[in-house]
């Protein structure tokens, strides 16, 4: 299996912060996730097209991930840049490293950073004290 790339994420303004503790409580931060996306302030004009669906699948992934695969709670962030979003995804597991699940059969699980990789523009991860973030980068309008 293939790491994941160590590094850290771009710098950014935190919008939003979901704890979870359970996978029921995805569709809270789906929903979430959506309603804060669209009510965020953009410029005039501007439209975040397809990238609010995309980032809805990415947080599923690695909260899934992190729920399923490390020590609660799962934290998951929502940061702006100028000119890109960032969710933080974080666990209180920092000795399981991402990896990239390769020649699993279809329907066996283990694929999310492979669609986190497709669906944003830049993936990584890194270990901060006892706590480790994977994070995901997408296009957003300018500020």
């Amino acid at each position: 299996m293939a790491s994941l790339t160590s590094s850290l994420p771009p710098a950014t303004t935190e919008i939003r912060q979901w704890v979870l503790g359970t996978a029921t409580e995805l569709r809270v931060l789906r929903s979430s996730l959506q309603q804060t996306l669209v009510n965020e302030t953009f410029s005039p004009n501007a439209e975040l097209g397809d990238v609010p669906d995309k980032m809805i699948i990415v947080a599923t992934e690695l909260a899934t991930n992190a729920l399923r695969h490390s020590l609660p709670p799962t934290i998951v962030r929502l940061g702006r840049a100028e000119v890109v979003f960032v969710l933080d995804v974080a666990d209180h597991d920092p000795l399981v490293i991402p990896e990239f699940a390769e020649a699993r059969p279809p329907g066996a699980g283990g694929l999310g950073l492979q669609l986190a990789r497709k669906l944003a523009l830049d993936i990584g991860w890194y270990v901060e004290g006892k706590t480790k973030h994977v994070w995901a980068q997408f296009e957003a309008p300018a500020a």
